[in-house]
């Protein structure tokens, strides 16, 4: 770290919720997001990041944990450095993304090209449908008609049932499910068969984190993917063998540079990618959209759940279109 006049400051801005967003923990009215801003002369690099509830982490101690870092972000830490400064996490994320942003405007090179990947092109996102009685996932799947892939949140008893409906209201969509780490005490491997037959192409987070070895024996008709119990490269290895995919979301990596050498990681161990994130605006998402270019399974809907920032993504039914680089990167 080198001498360097740059200034780091933090804020936590709120958005409402479109409607509700329910899932088997609770539901949202509204999200609190953490914007970091790194200042160097003319330019001003921007990151934001969402807590990690289910890790304990709030709003407010996230801006904590950013806060802690001035003096470092002053001395010119770079992204490296705060691999090994800052555990992962959302605080980490939002000052990675601030750096990666900084650096695209001071460099005039956007992250695409730092990052080694082709010129982007529009996404194919999963659009959500809030956990909720069958008959209202029905209606919610039929409205949503627009969408080409969508997300169903379940919650254990009576999943079933509400896959059947969903399909029912929407038959011609892609489907996958997330359980939310629902499933510890049903039979996998026969809702798997069943889900299959409705066509539904991945099941996410079946079992609580730190159960997964209730996946061992289970012959699931479909792929499993690891979001809750797989975080960044150090939780890798413990999936392996249980599930397929992994969902990468930058706030639980802790940032777009560990996400990366994760894609990467998972790619050299045969895993397939899904590329997440928690309700966040456009500013949240822009980051990830560099990792879902590199996988199989994009669910970054974020900004549609919510009353999204002025300027923020275009999107066009369930196609994002990349980041325009005045918004991020």
């Amino acid at each position: 770290m080198g001498a360097m006049n740059r200034r780091l400051t933090t804020r936590i801005e709120r958005f409402p919720v479109r409607g509700a967003f329910t899932i088997a923990r609770g539901a949202k009215t509204h999200v609190d997001v953490v914007v970091a801003q790194i200042t160097q002369a003319a330019h001003q690099g921007r990151g934001e990041a969402t807590a990690i509830y289910y890790r304990g982490e709030t709003a407010e101690s996230v801006v904590a944990a950013i806060a802690a870092q001035s003096d470092a972000i002053a001395s010119g830490a770079s992204r490296a450095d705060l691999l090994t400064l800052m555990p992962a996490g959302a605080a980490r994320n939002a000052l990675d993304a601030a750096l990666w942003d900084l650096e695209a405007k001071t460099s005039g090179t956007p992250v695409w090209q730092m990052l080694g990947l082709p010129r982007p092109r529009r996404l194919l996102t999963a659009f959500t449908i809030s956990l909720g009685e069958p008959g209202v996932m029905e209606a919610h799947a039929r409205a949503a008609g627009g969408y080409e892939l969508l997300k169903l949140k379940l919650s254990g008893e009576g999943d079933l049932e509400r896959v059947a409906a969903v399909r029912r209201g929407a038959p011609h969509a892609r489907l996958i499910v997330d359980a939310n780490e629902a499933w510890g005490g049903q039979d996998i491997e026969a809702l798997s068969h069943a889900m299959a037959e409705l066509r539904v192409e991945l099941i996410e987070q079946p079992v609580p984190h730190g159960q997964d070895a209730l996946l061992d024996h289970v012959k699931s008709a479909l792929p499993l993917c690891a979001d809750e119990s797989l975080h960044d490269r150090a939780s890798l290895d413990a999936i392996i063998g249980r599930y397929r995919f992994i969902n990468i979301k930058l706030d639980k990596a802790g940032g777009l540079t560990e996400a990366h050498a994760l894609s990467h990681a998972a790619k050299l161990r045969g895993i397939g990618l899904m590329t997440g994130c928690m309700l966040s605006t456009s500013l949240g998402v822009a980051p990830a959209f560099f990792i879902g270019m590199q996988s199989q399974f994009v669910d970054l809907d974020g900004p549609l759940l919510i009353e999204d920032r002025p300027n923020g993504i275009a999107f066009s039914g369930g196609d994002m279109a990349p980041p325009e680089r005045d918004l991020w990167g």
